[in-house]
């Protein structure tokens, strides 16, 4: 393979998919490279997407898909090692031994949740390991619902709270709660356990409870974790973009790439869209991203089509 697109996709999933397909319904020349492994796998269903409310991530991806080359686009499995800017664009080398050339780039390749070391919540996460509660919160509630201590431990138990009654915050290696914060999780019935915890108790593959290193063992249904959200971001740093921190609450979350509103990067040429650029947007935000980005990368390719054409013209002496 070694073709000129006017945009390469890197990343096929919900950013990367709108962006292709508003690039396609535009009637640029559009090449998606995705390695088929979406972070959002684990889960079951999407949420709060407008009009595709619990539909599975496999069937969303796979619609998106050919709805865009339903409009001309193309794709081709694998990963980016590194990019290069060309004088007339991009260089993208495939890990399949692959070169194509892009007059710009959207790279949409998402973030990896970096999970706590704890036996058990690696083998359940996005089951009965959770993050997010409007991601799942519905789902788990009014069910035993366990925090495991960290950073953002306190914040996570009171905003868990809403949709359940029945909240353990077990402190693990996390911070103490303040006196002020102890009074907050009393007023709202949440119990603290001290102590590490040691693994999950799965039976049947479904969580049934948390062991303490002790060897007490608190029964609950779900757990609550806080990954570390780092950036994919290694196609960007090979272009001179590194990721920076992400903070919140004083605390660091993650890493993204920056950009301006439209998704554009500090490299002439390059876009970003969906969690590379925010982790903390969930699939529709991330797929309106990769709209956003798509249409501020369109105009940026017509200004330059409306230049050539008019030096074009110029050196054919027509006036």
């Amino acid at each position: 393979m070694d073709e000129r697109y006017d945009v390469v996709v890197i990343g096929g999933g919900a950013a990367g998919l709108s962006g292709a397909l508003a690039l396609s319904r535009a009637r640029r020349a559009v090449l998606v490279v995705d390695d088929g492994t979406p972070r959002n796998a684990p889960a079951g269903h999407v949420h709060n997407y407008l009009g595709r409310e619990g539909v599975p991530p496999a069937q969303l991806l796979a619609d998106g898909r050919a709805e865009v080359v339903g409009y001309g686009g193309q794709f081709v499995e694998g990963r980016v090692d590194r990019a290069e800017r060309e004088d007339d664009g991009f260089r993208v080398d495939l890990d399949g031994g692959g070169t194509v050339r892009a007059r710009r780039l959207l790279v949409t390749t998402g973030l990896v949740d970096e999970l706590p070391d704890v036996p058990g919540v690696a083998e359940l996460f996005g089951g009965d390991v959770l993050h997010c509660p409007y991601c799942h919160g519905w789902e788990v509630r009014d069910q035993p619902v366990g925090v495991l201590g960290g950073a953002m431990g306190v914040h996570q138990a009171l905003m868990w709270r809403q949709w359940t009654a029945d909240v353990t915050l077990f402190q693990h290696t996390g911070p103490a709660p303040s006196d002020e914060e102890r009074e907050q999780l009393a007023a709202r019935d949440i119990s603290v356990v001290e102590g590490v915890v040691e693994s999950l108790e799965v039976t049947g593959g479904r969580l049934t409870g948390v062991r303490l290193a002790g060897g007490d063992v608190v029964p609950r249904t779900a757990l609550v974790v806080a990954p570390r959200f780092t950036a994919r971001a290694g196609v960007l740093a090979s272009l001179g973009l590194d990721a920076v921190p992400q903070e919140m609450n004083g605390h660091v979350i993650g890493s993204y790439v920056p950009a301006d509103l439209m998704g554009q990067t500090a490299v002439p040429g390059v876009w970003v869209a969906g969690n590379v650029a925010d982790l903390r947007a969930q699939v529709i935000a991330s797929a309106a991203a990769g709209l956003n980005a798509a249409a501020a990368l369109n105009a940026d390719l017509i200004a330059e089509d409306i230049r050539l054409a008019v030096a074009a013209r110029s050196l054919a002496g027509v006036r």
